[in-house]
Formats: C-alpha cells, sequence, structure tokens
C-alpha cells in the first residue's frame, strides 16, 4: 500500500458542506470589490448638469444635446427546457476545461467535509454513549486519526468530536406538518469540531481503537479506551484516548498531560520495519489481543493481561511479501486471516505449531491484495480488493487447506468497476450483503450482492455512454475526494460513512443505504 505525500493543507481544519457537480466554473459567479478605503458616495437619481461645452458639441452636431436609449430587438424566448445534469462515470467521462463535479444534494441525506492540516493514511471510529441505531439528527461522531506530516516530529495522533452534524438533504419534498423534529433535522447551522492531539514521532500508517461489546457504553474514565499506532518507524505504540475524550464531553475536565502523551506500551518486535496490516480482539475488557503485519512478511501477536502487555516473540511467517491487512475472525477467536503483496490471502489459527497458515487462495487477485475486510454476520464471507483495482467476495467454507491437493477456490462475486488501486473494504455492520469499498481513483462505492438484475431489464439496453457496464450490484458512487485512503461505517448510525483521502475527510449517507 502506498503512502501519499506529506503536503500541507492550505486550509485549517474545519467543517464544510460543499456541493461539487459538473457546472461551468464559469457560471454564476460574482466579482467582489478589493477597495478598502470609503469611496464618494454617488446618488444613482442625481441630475445630469452638462457644461457649456457639451451644449456647444451638440448644437454643432445638429444634435439635440439628449441622449436616446438604443432601440434593441426584441429577446425571443427559447422552448428548449434546459440541459439536465448527468452523472460523471470515471472511466467513461472526461472533465471539459472549465468543468467540476457538483453533487447531487438529493442524493444525500447528510453530506458534511473536514479538511485538515497534514493528510491522514488511517483512522477508526471510536464508540461514544449516544446510544445505537441513531438516525435523528443532528449526528454526533467521534474519530481518532494519525498524520503524516513533512517532518517526522511534526506528526500527531488526533481525536477528533464532530457535533451538529445536520441533515443536508434538500429536495423540497418536505412538508411542513411533519413536525418540530423535522424542522430541528434541518436547522442550517454550521458542524462545530473539537480536537486532542498527542505527540507522535513519525507518519501514522495505520490506527485501530480496541473493539468493545456492541451496545455496551464507553467505558469510565477509570478505565482506559486503547487505541494502537503504526508508525513509520517500525514501532507500534498503544495509547490511553479515554482523558481525551472526557476532556470534550465534560467542560472543564482536567488530565495528565504527561501520563496521556506517553504509550501504555510500545511493541519492538517488527525492529526497523514498518508495516500496515493491525487488528485488535477482545475476549474481554482485560483480554485484548492486537495483531501487527510488516513489510518484510512478519506478523506478531501482543496479549493482554490485567498486568499489562505481553508481545509474543515467534512470528507468523506464511507470507512471502509484504502484509498489506489482517483481520481477526468474527466468529473464533483463535482465527485470523492476512492478505499480502505476494498475492494471497492466508488463514491462520493461532493454535497451530510452527506459527504456519492453515488455508489459503493463491492466487487471489492479479496484483497485490491490499485490503480484506471479514463478514461479522455470514461469518464465512470475506471480502478482498487489489492493486489492480478488483474487488472479490470468498467463501471460506471452500478455501484449501495448507498441504492438501485440489483446485484453487473461485470467488462467489467479482468486481472490476475501480480504475485505480482498492484502498479500504468494509462489509456494513448490520447488512451482511451490503459493502462499502474505496480506491485511488477517488470514487467510494456502495454495493449490494442481494440485487440481482431483474428478468425485464436482461435484454434491455443498460448500457451507458462510453460502453462501461454498470453492474446491478452498485448502490451508489461518491466521488469529489483525492486519493481516498480508507473508509468506514459508523457502527451507531445506520448507513452512515467516513472516508479519510489526501484532502481530508468526507462524512456522508446515502438515500439508498
Amino acid at each position: 500500500m502506498s503512502k501519499r505525500p506529506a503536503e500541507a493543507s492550505s486550509s485549517t481544519q474545519r467543517l464544510v458542506g460543499q456541493p461539487f457537480s459538473k457546472a461551468p466554473v464559469s457560471a454564476n459567479k460574482r466579482e467582489l470589490g478589493t477597495n478598502d478605503e470609503m469611496g464618494e458616495f454617488e446618488d444613482a437619481w442625481e441630475d445630469e448638469v452638462e457644461s457649456d461645452e457639451e451644449v456647444v458639441d451638440a448644437a454643432a452636431n445638429d444634435e439635440d444635446g439628449m441622449d436616446i436609449d438604443e432601440v434593441m430587438p426584441a429577446i425571443e424566448e427559447s422552448d428548449e427546457p434546459p440541459q439536465a445534469p448527468r452523472a460523471y462515470i470515471p472511466g467513461v467521462h472526461a472533465l471539459g476545461k472549465d468543468e467540476v463535479l457538483e453533487a447531487d444534494e438529493s442524493a444525500y441525506i447528510m453530506r458534511h467535509t473536514m479538511n485538515v492540516n497534514w493528510p491522514c493514511l488511517s483512522f477508526d471510529i471510536l464508540r461514544d454513549n449516544l446510544g445505537d441505531e441513531r438516525r435523528r439528527f443532528p449526528a454526533s461522531i467521534s474519530i481518532v486519526s494519525g498524520t503524516q506530516a513533512d517532518e517526522t516530529k511534526k506528526n500527531e495522533v488526533l481525536v477528533y468530536k464532530m457535533t451538529s452534524l445536520h441533515k443536508t438533504q434538500k429536495d423540497g419534498e418536505d412538508s411542513d406538518s411533519e413536525g418540530e423534529d423535522d424542522d430541528e433535522n434541518d436547522l442550517d447551522e454550521d458542524p462545530i469540531i473539537e480536537f486532542r492531539s498527542i505527540p507522535h514521532f513519525g507518519g501514522v500508517n495505520r490506527i485501530r481503537a480496541q473493539p468493545l461489546p456492541p451496545s455496551s457504553p464507553l467505558p469510565p474514565v477509570t478505565q482506559p479506551y486503547f487505541v494502537a499506532s503504526w508508525a513509520e518507524t517500525g514501532k507500534v505504540h498503544i495509547w490511553d484516548v479515554r482523558p481525551l475524550i472526557e476532556s470534550m464531553d465534560v467542560p472543564g475536565y482536567a488530565y495528565d498531560k504527561s501520563r496521556v502523551q506517553t504509550p501504555a506500551f510500545t511493541i519492538n518486535s517488527h525492529g526497523r520495519a514498518e508495516g500496515f496490516a493491525m487488528d485488535w480482539a477482545a475476549s474481554g475488557p482485560s483480554s485484548l489481543r492486537l495483531l501487527t503485519g510488516d513489510i518484510h512478511s512478519k506478523i506478531y501477536l501482543t496479549t493482554s493481561t490485567p498486568s499489562g502487555f505481553k508481545p509474543l516473540s515467534q512470528p507468523f511467517t506464511s507470507h512471502t511479501s509484504s502484509v498489506e491487512d489482517i483481520q481477526w475472525s468474527p466468529s473464533e477467536p483463535t482465527v485470523f486471516a492476512s492478505c499480502s503483496a505476494d498475492r494471497t490471502v492466508q488463514v491462520w489459527d493461532v493454535r497451530s505449531k510452527g506459527r504456519k497458515s492453515v488455508a489459503g487462495i493463491d492466487p487471489a487477485h492479479e496484483s497485490d491484495v491490499n485490503v480484506i475486510s471479514w463478514n461479522r454476520l455470514t461469518s464465512y464471507l470475506l471480502l478482498s480488493g487489489g492493486d489492480e483495482g478488483g474487488i472479490k467476495v470468498w467463501d471460506l467454507r471452500n478455501v484449501k487447506k495448507a498441504g492438501t491437493s485440489g483446485p484453487e477456490p473461485t470467488p462467489v462475486a467479482s468486481f472490476t468497476w475501480h480504475s485505480g488501486p482498492i484502498t479500504s473494504v468494509e462489509w456494513h455492520p448490520s447488512e451482511d450483503s451490503i459493502f462499502a469499498a474505496s480506491g485511488a481513483d477517488g470514487q467510494v462505492t456502495l454495493w449490494d450482492l442481494a440485487v440481482e438484475q431483474d428478468a425485464d431489464e436482461a435484454g434491455m439496453e443498460d448500457t451507458p455512454e462510453g460502453g462501461k457496464d454498470i453492474p446491478s450490484q452498485l448502490l451508489f458512487q461518491h466521488l469529489g475526494q483525492k486519493d481516498v485512503k480508507e473508509l468506514h461505517w459508523h457502527p451507531q448510525i445506520p448507513g452512515t460513512v467516513i472516508s479519510t483521502a489526501y484532502d481530508g475527510f468526507n462524512i456522508f449517507k446515502t438515500f439508498n443505504v
């Protein structure tokens, strides 16, 4: 997985809601005056007084000295309707010189953007105490992210709290009789952002928060809420961010900065080899397991007990190239899967001797396998994304066990919609057929495997301009970000997606998911 260049954004951290669509840049622009001095007051109705010289010149030219308005021909109204906006499809359409993308706001229930000082390769969603299945607006979201600054010492781990995320959909169909709740949902107010930071030596390649049981509240401030950061220095730091969250939730709360800004533990198992792969699992509040994989093909396991963290010295070593992503099984506490630049997906059991994989898919993609996601509702489905832009869904019941012969498994679904490397995939937390994906081509796409083409549509012409077929399972295409790196569904706000890219974060909820 490639890093994005470390260049500072020209804007400071802020939340804005900005549409972007295919329309001329030059259209409907207004020039603003830049004169800071008080100008002379002009009366638009003041009578003009002609000088004697002007009267003489007019008489000499046989003119009566009066201005006569030029008669203009009548403007004929056109009966042609205005040109309807057309959907932009990457790889099919190309933006003209004076064209930009403009979002169809009726397709979004909520859409906000957040610009940042430094790009973030990775982020994770932090749990809060506001409840599950939240559907009312305004929304509140907390995340943790890590920066990729231009200097090692400038990097930070950042905890953000975003509030007043109001509904942005304006389709003109809302009724005034729907009650005061809808009026509150549609308040046109700017979102509010707060953040706390922890100095971090080296860029953050990936960051993950410890898992909490579904529907469980946030731990009290007296208990830790751990976040792990994979640094480009080869170290994995574990931080307690619970005091930072409390300081934003409770006005006046003070915390010990020296304690918060010191890692609770640092994993040095990888030496100086950096990495991207990392995932937590939990058997209880004090029984955590953290897997980390590096660019030298090694995977290490670190466990926790009430007395602290303990890294295991022997690595897992079946990959032959950089380990790109890791996922714990949602149903078996000792099983995990990993993907690699060696084009394979491997399945492991921590109880197996020799630290070798017990099953695998070789090859899983034509190029590097960048990301995977394990379905938490249908635990035999695994999603993978490759450097060639392909997305595949695997049935792990068909995966060949290590040391056995037979045909290689084939994916139960495969999509080649994206035109750049896949950078993130994730199953929907409560809908087992829906997933999201992002790519280096600037797309965030939402998919539903349960959608099938109707028999009535099978014979219809469904190929758009340019000859690129649109898969029936493609629900939504979100554009407007540059080089998207990671996305997550919010587990407590159904259908809400957050994505990070070179130019900042997007927070959105579509009308159809």
